[in-house]
């Protein structure tokens, strides 16, 4: 990769993860999600801006190999936050948890940003495409699944051959 990257490339790069971050912000805001559209957008926004940036520093003409400028370890950090932001967008109450796929479509869409941020739009395109066909089909099959499970549901207390 040559640095530095020409400016049209770097704002391709951040169009693709606010683009990618969108589609699936639309989804989770269809569904009323606390984490929702604004929020996958700058999550993908801000993983692929700090991707550019470790990037670009670790290819500045000006840093030595020795100066310890390791992109891993930014991906690192970015991912460390992004499990934060995830965490945050979980709930218990009483004996039940919720914002769990929230929180993995968090995870996701930080990991789509980092892929568009490095140039690798195939990977970032493949995951937010299977991600959004998880929560849109798998969303439709469980709830179908549910219905059916409920509508089976017996319930002895409701039998009368059981009163007592």
């Amino acid at each position: 990769m040559a640095y530095p990257l020409p400016t049209s490339e770097i704002v391709i790069r951040l169009l693709a993860a606010v683009a990618l971050g969108a589609l699936l912000g639309w989804e989770r805001e269809t569904h009323g999600k606390a984490a929702g559209f604004r929020t996958n957008v700058l999550i993908a926004l801000g993983s692929a801006a700090f991707t550019l940036i470790s990037l670009r520093m670790a290819l500045h003409p000006g840093f030595r190999p020795d100066d310890r400028l390791d992109p891993i370890r930014a991906l690192q950090g970015i991912i460390g936050g992004i499990g934060f932001l995830g965490a945050g967008s979980i709930i218990r109450s009483g004996g039940s948890v919720h914002g769990m796929t929230t929180a993995a479509t968090i995870w996701v869409v930080g990991a789509a940003g980092i892929a568009c941020g490095i140039g690798s739009y195939d990977i970032a395109a493949s995951s937010i495409g299977v991600c959004f066909v998880v929560l849109w089909g798998l969303g439709i099959v469980e709830k179908r699944l549910m219905k059916n499970h409920n509508h089976h549901h017996f319930d002895a207390s409701q039998d009368p051959d059981r009163a007592g």
